[in-house]
């Protein structure tokens, strides 16, 4: 009679192990088929890219840990209303590598855009806000030995917020 009892008692165990085991088959299935990570979209001038430092992150660079929010006339920080959200634009710098700007509380159709003024011209590049994120960080660009870059907050196409232009001294 004991053998009975245990598999009697097996049964519901066994049948609950298997739905176990079932819905983390199914769980992970699912995983697999949603991606990891949100994907932002860079973009760029034709000529970024062209001076030391840039086309990559600031975590990529040996200056990753050592930038900061520079005292740029008007502040390095600026907000701006949009849909509802009020989202910061936030400009970093580094005397040995460039800057960088950053987006927080954005929804989608906004970018974080670091300009450089390179003689005549602007030169950019721009990160999108990735779904589910809510935030953007550019690539580096080369404000370093006389060259000046600011931070621009843009939403839709239309500018909302910009620091002030700024060269990186080395100290």
């Amino acid at each position: 009679m004991t053998s009975t009892t245990n598999r009697a008692e097996q049964g519901p165990r066994r049948r609950g192990l298997r739905r176990t085991l079932f819905g983390a088959a199914l769980a992970f299935g699912l995983a697999a088929l949603t991606p990891l990570t949100a994907e932002a979209a860079p973009e760029q001038s034709a000529s970024y890219g062209s001076l030391p430092g840039e086309g990559r992150y600031p975590e990529q660079t040996a200056c990753s840990g050592r930038y900061t929010q520079p005292k740029v006339p008007g502040g390095a920080t600026k907000t701006a209303v949009y849909q509802g959200r009020t989202i910061t634009l936030r400009y970093f710098s580094s005397s040995g590598c460039g800057s960088f700007a950053r987006i927080e509380n954005a929804p989608q159709g906004c970018a974080a855009h670091s300009n450089r003024i390179d003689g005549s011209k602007v030169v950019w590049v721009l990160e999108t806000v990735a779904p589910g994120t809510g935030y953007a960080a550019t690539k580096v660009i080369n404000n370093r030995d006389g060259r000046q870059s600011r931070a621009v907050l843009i939403c839709d196409n239309q500018t909302l917020a910009s620091t002030a232009w700024y060269e990186a001294r080395r100290g």
